[in-house]
């Protein structure tokens, strides 16, 4: 076990009630990332993003999950696939970017493989050790939960499965929200900083005076559920302030007042309100680099078109505004003097103990 290793079981099983950080060098240790690229990244279901952002037969997008190339396509059954955006005969990647397409041709020697992997054509292949029932593009372990799309890169995964969260997010009909918005940018900070600051409300008066403290003031965040594999909190608005949109028709009062905000380790973090839908899909590249695709969402005819676009350049000053905190603070968590140090209270950051628990126990697998 490493040193750092060893750290994160020591601050997993202090009390509750003296949580404290994990030092600088386990956000910045190249060592420590490739060591959870081989266990809790590759473990673990990773959001890919929303089904809607593929609603035809033929539509598909490209993802690059550490160092898996990855095809997400729209089946002419309708349903849904991820594929290996590998070509089985020389290792080509066979589409790049988003589109639609009756077939995926790799630009090669041009092997034609079908919407569900299979080999359609393979010119010129006469040798007798060629069979093209065995010459299929990989199908990795993917599920649908809420409108997004999950992959496994472990074939032995248990499944999707998180019964607590359901129950919180279920009268938001999350599955009904529509894609507005579909963004990427890459983030030059370790992929759990970026989890551990979207799941905490300390920070967001402080960093985001402008944009978010009017409507959810850290005074007012309260931690919800945490539990295997996940954790939440509610970022509640000021009851002062005008409505933010009906949302689904099940909603509570308490709902309607509230971002609830939660994140589905390793790597989505997300905002549901009653009328728009945030999710941050985190793609790590390094111990020190990020790819970050975000989507917005809305709720049926709740919001008009000025005032989605309102909304999204919202959230594009928020997430620049979070972005120049963590990539500065990167720098800084390589310092040697950057030491463990205690978290605030339960209602805070107790979102940050949650993920450390979790990662605690991945690492004790």
């Amino acid at each position: 076990m490493s040193y750092l290793s060893a750290q994160l079981q020591e601050v997993a099983a202090l009390p509750a009630d003296r949580p404290m950080t994990m030092p600088g060098a386990y956000y910045t240790s190249q060592e420590q990332f490739n060591h959870e690229a081989e266990t809790v990244l590759r473990r673990g279901w990773h959001c890919l993003g929303r089904v809607d952002e593929i609603p035809n037969a033929g539509d598909f997008f490209t993802v690059q999950l550490l160092n898996e190339p990855l095809i997400v396509v729209r089946q002419a059954d309708g349903q849904i696939a991820v594929l290996a955006n590998v070509c089985r005969h020389r290792g080509m990647p066979l589409a790049e970017g988003s589109g639609n397409t009756k077939r995926f041709v790799c630009s090669y020697h041009a092997w034609a493989y079908d919407l569900d992997g299979g080999l359609m054509r393979a010119a010129r292949m006469k040798n007798a050790g060629f069979d093209a029932k065995n010459c299929g593009l990989h199908r990795y372990n993917m599920a649908l939960w809420n409108g997004f799309i999950y992959v496994n890169l472990d074939q032995d995964a248990a499944p999707f499965s998180h019964p607590p969260l359901d129950a919180l997010l279920t009268n938001y009909d999350s599955e009904a929200f529509r894609v507005a918005h579909v963004a990427e940018e890459v983030w030059n900070t370790n992929w759990k900083c970026l989890v551990e600051n979207f799941m905490e409300g300390y920070h967001l008066s402080v960093v985001h005076p402008e944009t978010l403290h009017g409507y959810t003031p850290t005074g007012l965040a309260r931690k919800l559920k945490g539990g295997d594999g996940f954790t939440s909190y509610a970022a509640n608005y000021p009851r002062t302030i005008p409505s933010r949109g009906a949302g689904a028709p099940n909603l509570t009062e308490d709902e309607r007042l509230r971002s609830t905000l939660f994140a589905v380790f390793p790597t989505q973090v997300a905002s549901q309100a009653a009328s728009l839908l945030v999710s941050l899909c985190i793609f790590p590249l390094n111990a020190g680099q990020i790819r970050v695709k975000w989507t917005l969402s809305s709720y049926g005819d709740d919001l008009d078109a000025e005032t989605i676009a309102a909304r999204i350049a919202l959230w594009e000053e928020v997430n620049r505004e979070d972005r120049e905190k963590l990539e500065r603070m990167q720098i800084a968590l390589g310092s040697h003097h950057a030491l463990s140090g205690p978290l605030a209270e339960d209602d805070y950051e107790g979102t940050i103990r949650d993920f450390q628990l979790w990662l605690a126990a991945q690492d004790r697998l």
